[in-house]
Parts: structure tokens; C-alpha cells; sequence
């Protein structure tokens, strides 16, 4: 038993030696070739996939036959016309409103805002504001315009406007003026 295990410890570092001789083999250079040109072919299907289609349905009318003339194919479209965006949905309970009296006609911004909290709007606060405004306006902070352009139409005030300092920038700012009495 002795005397073979020396003689496997040489048969097994020969046979490793030799596998380790041997090398690589490369496969030829159609076959490199072949394998890029089908990852080419892949990458441009993935590419151009997203592309609208070039086909078209078309559709023909068959004309009775006492008519010569031929109407002419209608094509139609094989993509969806596009949609409009939906307008936001504004939440008048949700939107803050403080009113400002610009006119010196007294008790004209709590009378704007009972009239605002009728409709459904929450009103915050109501003073007077100090300050030259040319027309009654409803200022708004950019997310809320939608809500203000509505609480402009709710309130019968034509103008809007961004809101500037020192306006709250999280609610409606109604300022109004004589031409709201």
C-alpha cells in the first residue's frame, strides 16, 4: 500500500500537467462572427421596437355599379389619436382662501368670504389689505391655479394673477377693489 501511493501521486500530477498543456481552444471566426452578428440583429430590433408602425389599414368602399367614378380609399390609422390631458379636479374644501378688503367699502371682504364658504370654499382669514391693486384679483401660488381661475368664476372677479410677496404661498389670496362693490 506503501509503495502505490507514490506511484498515484505521480500519475495524478501527470495527467494534471498534461490539462493544463492542452490550452484553449477559440472557436473559428464564422462562428465569432455569426454570434456578433445576431447580437447586432438584437440589439436593433430592441432599438427601433418603440417606433410607430409603417403599415396602414386601408379601407375601400365598393361602388354600386352605376356609378363609374371610384371613391378614393380612406386611410385610417393604426395608432390611437392622441388624448387631452384631464384637467385637474379641484376640491374646494381642500384649497385655502384668505380675503382682503383693498376698497375702504366697509365689511366687503366678510361679505366675499361667507359668499366663498357658501360655494364651498374654505376660507381662512379675511382683512384689509394696504396697497395698490388695479382690479379686484385672485392671486395664486402655481399649483393652484386651476383652483383659483374657479374661485375667480365662483366669486364673478375676471383677473388672476401669480401670487408675489408676502402672500402665502400655500392659498388663494382674493384682494378686492371698489369695482368688486
Amino acid at each position: 500500500m506503501t509503495a502505490s501511493s507514490p506511484l498515484r501521486s505521480r500519475t495524478s500530477s501527470a495527467s494534471s500537467r498534461r490539462r493544463d498543456e492542452r490550452g484553449v481552444a477559440f472557436p473559428s471566426p464564422v462562428v465569432m462572427l455569426s454570434i456578433i452578428a445576431v447580437a447586432m440583429a438584437g440589439f436593433a430590433f430592441v432599438a427601433t421596437s418603440d417606433e410607430e408602425p409603417t403599415e396602414r389599414r386601408i379601407t375601400t368602399a365598393s361602388a354600386p355599379a352605376t356609378e363609374t367614378p371610384a371613391p378614393t380609399p380612406e386611410v385610417v390609422p393604426t395608432t390611437p389619436a392622441p388624448t387631452k390631458k384631464p384637467k385637474p379636479q379641484v376640491k374646494r374644501g381642500e384649497v385655502y382662501v384668505e380675503v382682503y378688503n383693498n376698497s375702504g367699502i366697509k365689511g366687503l371682504a366678510a361679505g366675499t368670504a361667507a359668499k366663498a364658504t357658501q360655494v364651498g370654499w374654505q376660507v381662512v382669514g379675511e382683512d384689509n389689505w394696504q396697497g395698490v391693486i388695479p382690479a379686484s384679483t385672485v392671486y395664486y401660488p402655481a399649483r393652484l391655479q386651476a383652483a383659483a381661475k374657479l374661485l375667480a368664476l365662483d366669486l364673478g372677479i375676471q383677473r388672476t394673477a401669480p401670487a408675489v410677496e408676502p402672500m402665502r404661498m400655500d392659498r388663494l389670496t382674493v384682494i378686492l377693489t371698489v369695482d368688486a362693490a
